[in-house]
């Protein structure tokens, strides 16, 4: 069975630094008929379970820890089993959502196998210290999280971010990536690398 990539689009509150912001956010599923890995479970479990439909549930992967990446995780976890991922230098954001903490800890170069193809973190730091970019090369794609949108890094300006670091992220580990690359989101449109890399120096100038 070749693994294919879906995409569900959930609604919420993102919540940080006293604010709070109405977002829609990318929950991507990668998978086969038998198996998939869901990304960011965020704001409503049902669609994502709708999804999901009676396939095994390998992972659910938190590419950082942000209120609206992780706020339908636990829902998710309850009714397939699935471990809960999430890199240990953002686990002050999953505390403040839940009092458990998640159930392992990503590093970068933790792989996963799903449909047959591997899934590998990026450790991309700058959007939150924890943030990871999920690699699938058999795919021709990443899962940039809130590291790389289509126009420029994620946002820096709240608390546990920093831009000079989301920049040095995207140039090391994401735009020595194939041009041809496809980039899923965490909010928004999908793009290229090849789209992006030619705007770098021009993001660094502009500034957080």
């Amino acid at each position: 069975m070749t693994a294919r990539i879906e995409k569900v689009v959930t609604s919420g509150i993102f919540s940080l630094d006293g604010e709070d912001f109405d977002v829609d956010n990318n929950v991507w599923l990668i998978g086969d008929d038998d198996e998939v890995i869901v990304i960011d479970a965020a704001h409503e479990s049902e669609p994502i379970h709708k999804a999901i439909g009676n396939r095994k549930v390998v992972a659910i992967i938190s590419t950082h820890g942000h209120n609206d990446h992780i706020n339908a995780a636990a829902d998710v976890k309850r009714t397939t089993n699935a471990p809960i991922w999430l890199h240990p230098q953002d686990r002050m954001l999953w505390n403040e959502v839940y009092g458990d903490g998640p159930d392992q800890e990503i590093a970068d170069g933790t792989t996963w196998t799903v449909a047959g193809v591997t899934v590998t973190a990026l450790h991309t730091p700058g959007h939150s210290p924890g943030a990871v970019s999920l690699s699938v090369p058999e795919l021709g794609v990443v899962f940039s999280g809130d590291t790389l949108f289509a126009g420029g890094p994620g946002a820096t300006g709240r608390s546990y971010s920093d831009f000079p670091t989301i920049c040095t992220s995207i140039h090391e580990r994401l735009l020595t990536l194939p041009p041809d690359t496809t980039v899923h989101t965490g909010h928004g449109d999908d793009t290229t690398i090849g789209a992006e890399a030619p705007h770098y120096d021009e993001w660094v100038a502009r500034g957080n």
